[in-house]
């Protein structure tokens, strides 16, 4: 069962042909953080990080092919297909939230 599929809401996967946003440099921590606003200017809205703490420098994500992402964290693929406004945060143990943020 997909994610979309077990929190009930209709899948919005995005184009393979988008970017992400990626904090290549915390790759490595735990835990694993999603979110994804609406998709703009070639983007399709998701912004991934590791670790804790989520900087506000402008040079904190990087942008990358979303087709690359299983080699950088081929753990979020399954995640890519929740809509925009949600979030969700995983560690290596099996921990799992899934949340829709109304502020986003």
């Amino acid at each position: 069962m997909s994610i979309c599929q077990r929190i009930g809401v209709k899948p919005a996967p995005p184009n393979s042909a988008t970017k992400v946003g990626i904090a290549l440099d915390t790759i490595g921590k735990l835990p694993i953080n999603g979110i994804r606003h609406a998709p703009e200017n070639g983007t399709n809205g998701w912004y991934f990080w590791c670790g804790e703490t989520l900087s506000t420098e402008q040079d904190f994500f990087s942008s990358l092919h979303t087709e690359h992402l299983d080699k950088y964290l081929p753990q979020v693929i399954k995640y890519l297909d929740l809509p925009p406004g949600y979030r969700f945060l995983i560690d290596c143990t099996g921990y799992e939230d899934v949340w829709f943020d109304k502020e986003l």
